[in-house]
């Protein structure tokens, strides 16, 4: 029994990861660029590593969560200078953990791929508004202007068509 080199589990979640940094990053610039535009000031890599992050209530709701995780593992409160890093990872590790998850059901066989690629945006999205407000870092998602959530869905969006059409870039490279 032969099989394709890279068509494998692992060569689809390493993919996947790959192309979830990527969807990140360009998530990111979406933000950073609609933060310039509003009047912010900071340099981009200040601004994308959480420079203003001080402590715990600088972080973000991932980071928010990120330090509930860290005191259920270590039993303890996390310090206030855990926050910058606890935030960075927390964002970074979503952005990839979709995108393995994505990468892993790509390389199954479906009949409207397209589907599947245009709804990783959604879906991340989508569950934000589920976990983080059950985990009480965030609200409710009744409880969102429609602005907002548009702002952040549109976000999304680049997040998914980005880290989608990374993952298929990178899968024509190794078949």
């Amino acid at each position: 029994m032969s099989k394709r080199r890279g068509t494998g589990i692992g060569s689809r979640a390493i993919r996947g990861a790959v192309a979830g940094a990527v969807g990140t990053a360009a998530m990111d610039l979406v933000w950073y660029r609609r933060y310039r535009r509003g009047g912010g000031k900071d340099p981009f890599l200040r601004w994308e590593f959480g420079g203003d992050v001080l402590g715990w209530a600088d972080a973000s709701a991932p980071g928010q969560l990120g330090r509930k995780v860290e005191r259920i593992v270590t039993g303890r409160r996390p310090p206030e200078r855990w926050a910058r890093t606890t935030t960075n990872v927390m964002h970074w590790a979503t952005g990839i953990g979709w995108a393995v998850q994505y990468g892993v059901l790509a390389g199954r066989p479906a009949r409207h791929r397209i589907i599947r690629a245009l709804a990783l945006g959604p879906v991340v999205w989508l569950s934000g508004y589920v976990i983080l407000p059950l985990a009480d870092v965030y609200q409710p998602i009744w409880e969102y202007d429609a602005r907002t959530l548009a702002n952040d869905l549109s976000a999304h969006l680049v997040f998914g068509l980005t880290t989608s059409a990374t993952y298929a870039a990178l899968a024509r490279q190794r078949t």
